[in-house]
């Protein structure tokens, strides 16, 4: 609903558009008859109705384009002398003596217009007394309306350079100067509207005011449109005129729309040549004026008319545009000590924007917006405002977003100092943003003091900052940011051998501060990386020399042992037995026999000691027994011990199918087919038989249990093995052990009242295998054609 105010603005405006209309009326009679003085009589009245002072701006512009249209009209009966039959000097004359000024001088105005364009007087001339003339209204709005028609009817009529007004020399400085005059008297008018009405009302006035901007800004986009006002006029007079009247109004509404003005309408290289003056207006301005945005969207066009033409840069150089930007906003920052950490911030995003746009060659410029802004920044207790805390996030990225590479960034000697800055939540994210950038595009980091710089930048991903915060962090969220922080150790590469051991141990001082949350994460790509490192020195047959003490595989297996050692008091034991193996098998590549049967000893403790779950031991014991089986670096003693060890635990597994499938692959243990002399028959038969006996006892354990028989399946193994063996000529496995063991499984088939169709399968095709390598012929046929299927 509307308020008893509206209605009375409605009923007012209705009133005013009535009178306008009615007097419009006789007004065109009298035009059509060609009757001058009722023409101006009826004209005048028409136009008091804009001597009202009960209308918001917006209602009285309403009421004024009323008035404007029937003007139009009355302008174009002025220009046709024959039907008036009065000169336009004379006419200019008559209109003068109406009534009232306001209506007198509209009146002026349109009749002002049609003298310049008969030429019987200088443009300037007219143009003056006209501008002089409207000072009459001081009203604030009903003085604004008035100029604004004035501009309007004048705009075409300027005396501008190749004009059919220009007269004699020096006439554009008259146009110049006329559209200054009228933008000093019209913001002066704006200015003055605060201080109409009571104090109550300002927040109203303010909204009145906003409304009403656009008729003072106008002049100045018609300077701009100027075609005399060369650089030269801009620098000299108009800019430092313009200049002027903002600072001295002392308004926060008008300091902030005029500058914007300035910077949107006149040329970019103009701005770019007169920088030293626009920028020393700022800290002339009210504490109060938005001068972020101001200067931000002086950055913006800069940088948009660098990136329009390579050939505009070295007039950036040429002015010193980032100096005169950097110091101005220095002073401006020093100026308005008041100003939030969030203004401040966001001139050096913009600051910094400019200079990777305009400048991405000068690193030193992008490190001192850095530090600038760790200087502001260390002014504070504390960043707490999230909003500053996202633009410092900007200011981080904007040099990776730019050079895509890392490496660079890393010369920054301020970037870290700036997310120093960050709480512990932003400074994961920015490290993740960090990540990121490095695996979209595939950057190297290739020295270690480079990854002492980006693992102090990550620092946050890398190790507990804050206990509270961790215990509060999402698990699926944690995952990612190890699994990336795992990913960028992977990334890490030197072909000198010397340095990426380096890298490496910077790497390990870093993850190894992680807690037991990361560990399990940053360590394997660690390990990894480490020993993609000893098969490269290896394949170098030894050390590299260099001045410090060299790189070998010994020294490297030493730092993994204490590793993986703080790995599994983590406690992982699972997750560092593995990497105990993958140890020993590359020191046993390496021949190091002595460094491989530690790693070996330390995984066997760990399976002792801290592996209690029953699925764990069985992963654990089949790891334990491939790695062993394809190592060939150790002795015959070394090795009796680690096999024996490992039949041993096999043999004590909680489960009995387990047990079996265990001491089973225990046999591979003794026959290796690429080592001499590691070819027992008799243990691998040992091994076989025992794992029978375990499986025979699975099977009575099962009747007595639940009635039934037990797991067939667990023969079908067996039997595999067996007859993987007697392929590979173990003389102790004889046609007529197979053939038992063939005879065995069909008769606990027989008597499984549930048979289990997956044995039934696999015994099906293991016998189909038997016979198609009888049918096969030769050697291998006869060594089969005893076995009966």
């Amino acid at each position: 609903m509307m308020s008893n105010v509206d209605e009375d603005e409605e009923k007012w405006l209705a009133e005013g558009i009535a009178g306008v209309q009615h007097n419009a009326l006789y007004m065109h009679r009298a035009l059509d008859s060609n009757n001058l003085r009722e023409a101006l009589k009826y004209s005048a009245q028409m136009l008091s109705e804009l001597r009202t002072s009960k209308l918001s701006p917006h209602k009285y512009y309403e009421l004024y384009m009323r008035a404007f249209d029937e003007l139009r009209k009355l302008e174009m009966f002025f220009k046709d002398e024959s039907r008036h039959g009065v000169s336009i000097v004379d006419l200019y004359e008559l209109v003068q003596h109406a009534g009232n000024i306001l209506p007198r001088l509209y009146l002026l105005c349109t009749v002002g217009s049609v003298y310049i364009k008969s030429k019987e007087a200088p443009a300037k001339d007219v143009l003056k007394d006209l501008v002089e003339m409207c000072r009459g209204v001081q009203h604030p709005i009903r003085g604004l309306f008035l100029r604004s028609y004035l501009a309007q009817v004048s705009r075409d009529k300027l005396p501008d350079v190749g004009s059919e007004y220009e007269g004699d020399a020096n006439t554009v400085m008259d146009a110049v100067e006329f559209v200054l005059q009228n933008f000093t008297e019209m913001n002066k008018l704006w200015v003055r509207m605060q201080y109409q009405g009571p104090g109550r009302i300002r927040e109203k006035r303010e909204k009145e005011r906003n409304e009403l901007r656009d008729l003072v800004g106008k002049n100045l986009h018609v300077l701009s449109q100027i075609e005399g006002v060369d650089l030269e006029m801009y620098k000299d007079n108009v800019l430092p005129r313009v200049i002027e009247q903002v600072v001295n109004c002392k308004d926060e509404l008008a300091q902030s729309y005029l500058m914007d003005c300035i910077i949107q309408v006149f040329p970019d290289e103009y701005h770019l040549q007169t920088l030293e003056t626009l920028l020393g207006a700022c800290p002339q301005l009210q504490p109060t004026v938005d001068i972020k945005t101001v200067l931000s969207r002086l950055m913006d066009r800069l940088s948009n008319y660098a990136a329009s033409s390579t050939d505009v840069l070295p007039e950036f150089l040429q002015v010193e545009a980032f100096a005169k930007l950097s110091n101005a906003i220095g002073k401006v920052i020093d100026a308005q000590v008041d100003m939030p950490i969030l203004g401040a911030i966001t001139l050096y995003v913009s600051l910094l924007s400019f200079t990777l746009r305009v400048h991405p060659d000068r690193l030193d410029y992008v490190d001192k917006v850095l530090g600038a802004c760790v200087a502001k920044l260390s002014s504070i207790p504390k960043l707490e405002d999230s909003r500053a805390m996202k633009q410092v996030v900007s200011l981080l990225s904007a040099p990776l977003e730019k050079y895509n590479d890392i490496v660079t960034v890393l010369t920054l000697s301020n970037y870290p100092r700036v997310m120093d800055h960050l709480d512990n939540g932003t400074k994961k994210v920015m490290a993740m943003v960090i990540i990121q950038s490095i695996m979209k595009n595939c950057t190297c980091i290739s020295t270690d003091e480079k990854v002492e710089v980006l693992f102090e930048l990550l620092k946050g991903l890398i190790k507990d900052v804050d206990e509270t915060a961790e215990d509060e962090l999402d698990e699926e969220d944690f995952k990612e940011e190890q699994n990336s922080v795992a990913c960028l150790i992977h990334m890490l590469y030197n072909d000198d051998l010397e340095e990426m051991l380096k890298i490496i141990c910077t790497v390990r001082k870093h993850i190894m501060t992680g807690g037991p949350k990361r560990l399990p994460f940053t360590v394997p790509p660690l390990v990894f990386s480490a020993l993609r490192l000893v098969r490269r020195l290896k394949s170098q047959d030894g050390d590299v020399a260099g001045e410090e003490e060299p790189a070998t595989p010994k020294k490297i297996f030493q730092i993994l042992s204490q590793t993986i050692e703080a790995l599994s008091s983590v406690p992982s034991p699972e997750l560092a037995l593995r990497l105990y193996l993958q140890c020993a098998e590359a020191a046993g590549d390496c021949d190091l026999e002595a460094v491989a049967y530690e790693y070996f000893t330390q995984a066997f403790v760990l399976y002792e000691e801290e592996i209690a779950d029953s699925k764990a031991q069985v992963t654990a014991i089949h790891l334990i027994i491939g790695s062993l089986q394809r190592m060939n670096a150790f002795g015959v003693e070394n090795r009796d011990t680690l096999t024996h060890k490992a039949t041993g635990y096999s043999a004590r597994l909680l489960k009995k199918p387990d047990q079996c499938r265990a001491v089973y692959a225990c046999s591979h243990l003794f026959w290796v087919d690429d080592q001499d002399g590691l070819k027992d028959g008799e243990r691998v038969l040992l091994c076989l038989k025992r794992a029978l006996r375990i499986a025979n006892a699975a099977q009575q354990m099962a009747i007595i249990a639940r009635g039934i028989s037990g797991p067939v399946i667990l023969f079908v193994e067996i039997l595999n093995k067996y007859l993987y063996f007697f392929e590979k000529g173990n003389s102790q496995i004889t046609s007529s052990a197979i053939q038992s063991l063939v005879e065995l499984i069909r008769t606990e088939m027989q008597s499984d009242s549930t048979p289990d169709p997956a044995a039934s399968a696999f015994f099906s095709s293991t016998l189909r295998y038997i016979e198609f390598q009888k049918q096969k012929g030769g050697i291998m046929g006869e060594k089969y054609d005893s076995i009966k299927v």
